[in-house]
């Protein structure tokens, strides 16, 4: 039976990116670059809010880098060749007995446009694949999230489906688009 490894922190090129673990002292750059995009990324991450304070940059990456060492999911802040964080990618959602993840990401505002989500994309499926051994990843994304979707395309998924109130947002369930990779698809 196969099972998934527990790789520690690394850092991932993909450049121009660079893809490492959080840190405790990236909160000031995680506030700003939430408070940047509420508008963009709130839309279909609701903790993305015009209330999201330091206090909350401090948990999440505390709650980042305690998931690593216990290998619930695998976080990777995004960073452009400057240091400056352009946003998160991770893997989570992870099936020990399915050897399956979920990826998810968000970039902020002023970082979307130029194919940064799908470069990081592809490093962190490679990583899921070949760092944790596992056999398939979901990007699973809401119908109405249009650029999500051709992210998801660009990455190289297969668009699988959709799923009948698959994702709960602002109160409400959503119908949403499962995308999947297996390891012979980066071939």
């Amino acid at each position: 039976m196969s099972e998934l490894l527990r790789p520690g922190p690394v850092t991932l090129d993909a450049p121009p990116l660079i893809l490492r673990p959080w840190h405790h002292d990236d909160a000031p750059a995680l506030l700003e670059a939430i408070q940047e995009s509420v508008e963009s990324v709130g839309r279909w991450l609701p903790w993305c809010n015009t209330g999201y304070d330091m206090d909350e940059a401090l948990k999440k990456i505390a709650s980042c880098i305690e998931a690593w060492d216990k290998g619930e999911y695998f976080s990777f802040a995004v960073l452009d060749t400057l240091g400056r964080l352009l946003g998160d990618i991770r893997l989570n959602r992870i099936d020990e007995d399915d050897l399956s993840a979920n990826l998810g990401y968000w970039l902020r505002s002023s970082a979307t446009g130029n194919g940064y989500a799908a470069l990081a994309g592809r490093a962190v499926i490679a990583f899921g694949f070949q760092a944790v051994a596992l056999k398939r990843i979901e990007l699973v994304v809401a119908v109405s999230n249009l650029a999500s979707q051709r992210c998801a395309e660009r990455i190289g998924a297969q668009r699988e489906g959709i799923a009948r109130q698959r994702i709960f947002l602002h109160g409400q369930s959503e119908d949403a688009v499962v995308y999947g990779l297996i390891p012979s698809d980066l071939a």
